[in-house]
């Protein structure tokens, strides 16, 4: 289940993994949503039932309190990428024919490829 950088995940939803050598337990957080939703445990067994549970009590308070639960990742996010530079890129796609959306997933897909032949 764990090694360095892995995330659990239940119903769609994504759970890290920390382990606290102090307090001598493992612990972790809901990943890519807003809301701070953690839990905890002792053995790597104890924290997935946690994650889990705490997937759950999540999406039942949402129900309860009838809001829609975020999704990880909603698939929008913002950029900045100063003025000058989309400028340019709006002169760019302007003449390519596509939009500034079109060119950022093409870019974004050709990295993701790169990461996954790597």
């Amino acid at each position: 289940m764990a090694g360095k950088n892995e995330l659990m995940t239940h119903k769609g939803y994504y759970g890290s993994i920390v382990a606290s050598i102090e307090d001598n337990c493992l612990y972790g957080k809901l990943e890519y949503i807003r809301p701070l939703v953690s839990y905890e445990g002792q053995t790597l067994a104890e924290l997935q039932a946690a994650f889990e549970g705490a997937v759950e009590d999540y999406l039942a308070d949402c129900a309860k309190d009838r809001i829609e639960p975020e999704k990880p990742c909603k698939g929008s996010f913002n950029i900045r990428i100063g003025q000058e530079r989309h400028l340019q890129l709006a002169m760019y796609v302007g003449k390519q024919a596509k939009s500034i959306n079109d060119l950022v997933v093409q870019a974004i897909d050709h990295e993701l490829e790169l990461l996954r032949a790597g």
